[in-house]
């Protein structure tokens, strides 16, 4: 069999050639109409860009149910803010905290992460713990309990 005998594809089709002058019925302007932002090299439009007027996405109310305003937050702190600011043997709870000013404010509790390291033996009362801080703070002969 010969590359010539093979019969012709109907899936290739001519490409459209752009620019070659009046006689191809496409020169000149290359089908893209006389002046404007999409007859420039380079243009491109996004399909939402509605030339500079406020876009129908903005336009229209918002409906429907969002989660985001049951979401717990918690006043997050690190072991080392602890072992900063704590002696040795010292209970630490969310309003002693509070009282020397190292959280603003408790929101819905009090999460303890594990953010350098703990040399002091502490009590540490708190609403949640990661589970890292929790082995450090045993590892240095502190308690760690869930309010």
């Amino acid at each position: 069999m010969k590359l010539q005998s093979l019969p012709a594809s109907n899936e290739t089709k001519a490409r459209k050639r752009v620019g070659r002058g009046p006689g191809s019925g496409m020169g000149k302007t290359s089908t893209r109409g006389e002046n404007g932002q999409k007859s420039r090299s380079g243009a491109s439009i996004s399909p939402w860009f509605q030339g500079g007027q406020s876009p129908i996405y903005r336009r229209i109310p918002k409906r429907g149910f969002n989660n985001a305003r049951f979401t717990t937050r918690f006043a997050t702190i690190n072991l080392s803010d602890l072992d900063k600011y704590f002696k040795d043997g010292d209970v630490v709870t969310p309003e002693v905290l509070k009282e020397k000013r190292i959280i603003k404010k408790e929101l819905e509790g009090v999460k303890v992460l594990a953010g350098g390291e703990l040399t002091k033996k502490l009590t540490v009362k708190a609403h949640r713990f990661s589970s890292s801080a929790v082995t450090k703070i045993e590892s240095a002969g502190g308690k760690a309990e869930v309010i």
